[in-house]
């Protein structure tokens, strides 16, 4: 996500590296790799000149102290704005009403379908709502069965009415159709064209004249940049809509949407998306953005995703396991069944401080782990619970039973054992109970 951005914003700077305070001519020099990066980035250059402007005004004459170097200064001065340009804060959404109801908009092949039943997802896992998800796009037989398949995916009932060639009215029976069925929230996907024309934005507009929706959220694909800016400002002068979601930021995301959007159409971002999986939103938090963008990581998000997998009890029985030295491949082999859970495992390692920059050219995602796995499941139960029990006769089988050779077993036993020394020594520095939330210190 934003690498290309990333590595030009890391070069611009390397203009203050070795100097002892900031000055007109390494901050002009600076400020123009920073407009050229966000230029470079799909960012409108009104945008990235204005934006630029306001932080040479704030870097020029600044004092550095306590040990702060110019470039940590010029940093944090870039952070702050970059915050402040995609919008401060985390944005309020409105999900209450009987039933609430949320219009997704946008063109086709945004994302609109599939974030149509993330939300959903989202809605009922961590918010307790029972969501009705309506079909509303009449032209696309497909995308009527795309959200069939989510719902049923996700357990969430879908309104479809395939004969019906009124997008609005259809809409207006799902409201009834949700009292009946006492769902709290609707969600209505609607149909969008491949460029902006008057029949989308009029049915589109009829739908919310028919509906009254709490939320309208226009959807953009990351990966389109200005042009994604450039339909969100048509579309909000028609619907004025509430907020926009990022779709596809797991792809080659220059970052201009991300960037740009919210000071074209003063709208906020809401939600961000990657992938295909339904449990792949996330809210939209400005200042972690800046961060990740900036190379800085997003531990937060990271620690948040982790607390959702997190199982006090097990935990609890982990941590006496590691106490007495006791961890084996069966706890192993739970960590990361957890772990998966949590995510795509290249965006996660990108959300520690440092990391990203080091994996950006490394293909790392969960399938990693299934030679692993494979290990593991050839291991018998008592093997698993006592690695000191595997000799040289067990190794041959388990290696050909997972389809590994020896030298990649032996390697991998050896990483446990370096693992489970690095426990042991973390549980003598108590760095151990620091690290596990709830559990005695």
């Amino acid at each position: 996500m934003f690498n290309s951005l990333q590595e030009r914003l890391e070069t611009a700077f390397k203009n203050l590296k070795g100097q002892s305070r900031v000055t007109e001519l390494n901050i002009a020099a600076t400020v123009k790799d920073i407009r050229r990066a966000l230029v470079d980035a799909d960012v409108n250059y009104k945008i990235a000149k204005d934006f630029t402007d306001k932080i040479k005004e704030k870097a020029i004459g600044e004092k550095v102290i306590n040990a702060i170097s110019p470039g940590q200064l010029m940093i944090k001065i870039v952070q702050d704005e970059l915050t402040e340009l995609m919008g401060s804060q985390l944005a309020t959404f409105n999900s209450k009403g009987n039933p609430a109801v949320i219009l997704i908009a946008g063109l086709q092949g945004s994302g609109k379908t599939t974030f149509s039943g993330k939300l959903a997802n989202y809605l009922k896992v961590k918010k307790g709502l029972t969501p009705l998800l309506v079909a509303a796009d009449i032209y696309r037989p497909a995308a009527m069965e795309q959200l069939r398949v989510l719902g049923e995916q996700i357990g969430v009932e879908v309104h479809i009415e395939e004969e019906n060639k009124d997008a609005a009215a259809i809409a207006k029976n799902a409201i009834n159709t949700a009292k009946a069925k006492n769902k709290n929230v609707i969600i209505i996907d609607t149909a969008g064209r491949l460029a902006v024309d008057e029949i989308m934005m009029t049915e589109v507009a009829n739908i919310k004249n028919a509906t009254s929706p709490q939320e309208i959220l226009f959807v953009v694909d990351s990966m389109t940049g200005q042009d994604a800016v450039n339909t969100a400002k048509v579309f909000n002068e028609r619907l004025d809509f509430t907020g926009v979601v990022l779709t596809k930021l797991d792809g080659d995301t220059k970052g201009g949407a991300a960037l740009s959007i919210k000071y074209t159409v003063n709208k906020p971002i809401k939600f961000i998306s990657s992938g295909e999986k339904m449990d792949t939103l996330e809210l939209f938090y400005p200042e972690r953005m800046a961060q990740r963008i900036l190379g800085m990581g997003d531990i937060t998000t990271l620690v948040e995703k982790a607390q959702e997998q997190f199982d006090v009890e097990q935990a609890k029985r982990l941590e006496g396991k590691i106490r007495k030295n006791k961890f084996d491949f069966a706890d192993f082999k739970l960590q990361l069944e957890q772990l998966k859970k949590m995510g795509n495992m290249k965006d996660l390692m990108g959300m520690i401080p440092g990391v990203g920059k080091q994996i950006k050219d490394i293909d790392l995602n969960n399938d990693s782990f299934k030679g692993i796995e494979a290990m593991i499941n050839s291991m018998t139960p008592a093997e698993r619970a006592d690695p000191d029990l595997i000799d040289l006769s067990r190794k041959k089988r388990i290696a050909k039973g997972s389809g590994k050779n020896m030298t990649e077993l032996n390697a991998f036993i050896k990483q446990f054992d370096q693992m489970k020394d690095m426990m042991k020594n973390m549980n003598k520095s108590n760095m151990l109970g620091k690290m596990m939330p709830g559990m005695k210190r």
